[in-house]
């Protein structure tokens, strides 16, 4: 393993699976106090508001880690996110990498399958977000 290069493919989805995780265990905690507030409103309005609050949780804890180089599971698989010119993403290049992320699984995944044609195999929303996954 050289640091500095791409991380494998499956090294990457590997860190995702288990950021999967992590995340899902922020929004079930997160959950509660939403859904304690919208007791008592139309259903359909409280999921849509349960919706976009763990939309914007999420938002929250991978955006933080971003700026900061690395989630959990991208520390213990040695993977580091920067910005293309080097140093940890701007707030700016976070949120719109993860805005292109979810975009990403609407689509399900053609910014992973992109990887595949790039010549540095980063992902999509990588290329567009001005950000790089690198070996440490």
């Amino acid at each position: 393993m050289i640091p500095g290069q791409t991380p494998s493919m499956g090294r990457r989805l590997v860190s995702a699976v288990y950021d999967g995780l992590l995340v899902s265990a922020v929004l079930l905690a997160m959950a509660f106090p939403c859904v304690g507030l919208t007791q008592g409103m139309e259903p359909a309005n409280a999921k849509t508001i349960l919706q976009v609050y763990l939309l914007l949780v999420a938002g929250c804890y991978f955006t933080l880690f971003w700026h900061k180089g690395q989630t959990l599971a991208m520390k213990t698989w040695r993977i580091r996110i920067e910005s293309i010119r080097g140093g940890v993403p701007h707030w700016r290049q976070a949120w719109l990498r993860y805005l292109l992320a979810c975009l990403n699984l609407a689509l399900l995944g053609l910014g992973w399958w992109s990887a595949w044609f790039f010549p540095d195999k980063q992902f999509l929303h990588d290329h567009l977000a001005g950000t790089r996954l690198i070996r440490t």
